[in-house]
């Protein structure tokens, strides 16, 4: 029994008549006759109760009926779901990011994979490390990763998405708040709150510090962008972060440009070889996303996404 026959087998049923199914079908009768007498040969039972006038169902073909309609809808729905799962519009994502990406990138990705791919489910992996990016997806628990270069893995491929200068998050009541620029020099006397030693920003902050005749005193390393936000703003020290991260407004905290400041990347990255066209259209909604100037999102915590997604706490953490 095919699913063809099936058809057949259902058509006959419901209409209770030969001819009228075979019109429903769009074929002759005499070869429908023959298909029906083939199934019922293959079955070994009789389904249908022929007389001159119409036709009626056997107990056996009444099962067959109601099951047969469940399984041709199943078929359908398989179809269905294998051609867009093929043309990579719908299933499951697992996405890494730093966590500065969640005040600037991270938010219109979201909001416009929800839109042109709604049956994209985002598994959200946050505040993680480029490394811990790269073992992601070379271990097969990432399919992508919005991470900050360099990347050391010779199988990852990643193309920059954003560039964006560095800025200065100061206490609000700091000599330093003031309207202006300020030089790397002027915060030699600082106290500084940082990410830890494999961000690449810490190691940037650090270079920047040494650039400007100081070595930085780090009196805090954490793991979390909205958490050194906070110790900025109980004045515990200040923090060199992206410009994006200005979205995040926090009482209390001031944020500052700094003096001939380098741009720092941003980057989606992938293993080499993953054709999935699911990862591929996700990778373009990537690259439209951050085409033009980011739309603003200023929040007072870690901006929500959208609910549909799934956001996966990692001990990990990265900026």
């Amino acid at each position: 029994m095919d699913i063809r026959q099936l058809n057949y087998f259902i058509a006959v049923a419901e209409e209770r008549h030969f001819g009228r199914a075979a019109k429903r079908l769009h074929m002759a009768q005499p070869p429908l006759s023959q298909q029906i007498r083939q199934l019922e040969e293959q079955l070994g039972v009789r389904l249908l109760n022929r007389t001159t006038r119409r036709v009626d169902l056997t107990a056996a073909g009444q099962l067959l009926l109601d099951r047969g309609r469940q399984i041709v809808n199943d078929v359908a729905t398989l179809q269905a779901d294998v051609y867009q799962v093929g043309k990579g519009a719908t299933g499951v994502l697992r996405v890494g990011f730093s966590g500065s990406a969640t005040y600037g990138v991270m938010p219109q990705v979201a909001r416009l994979a929800k839109q042109v791919l709604p049956g994209l489910s985002l598994a959200l992996h946050g505040e993680m490390l480029t490394p811990s990016m790269e073992a992601g997806l070379r271990d097969g628990t990432l399919d992508a990763a919005l991470l900050r270069p360099p990347v050391a893995s010779q199988d990852i491929d990643y193309r920059t998405v954003t560039q964006e200068p560095l800025v200065v998050a100061l206490p609000s009541f700091s000599a330093l708040a003031v309207d202006r620029p300020v030089a790397m020099h002027e915060l030699q006397d600082q106290d500084f709150i940082a990410y830890g030693p494999e961000s690449v920003l810490y190691r940037t902050t650090a270079d920047l510090c040494r650039q400007a005749g100081f070595q930085p005193r780090i009196t805090q390393v954490v793991g979390e962008t909205s958490t050194m936000l906070a110790f900025v703003a109980a004045g515990s020290g200040v923090a060199v972060m992206p410009s994006s991260v200005q979205a995040f407004q926090l009482e209390g905290v001031a944020y500052r440009d700094i003096e001939n400041v380098p741009v720092v990347e941003l980057a989606v990255a992938w293993m080499r070889g993953n054709h999935s066209a699911l990862l591929h259209n996700f990778l373009d909604v990537v690259a439209t996303a951050t085409a033009g100037p980011p739309a603003p999102v200023l929040v007072s915590g870690p901006p929500p996404f959208p609910t549909d997604e799934r956001l996966s706490a990692h001990e990990d953490r990265s900026h």
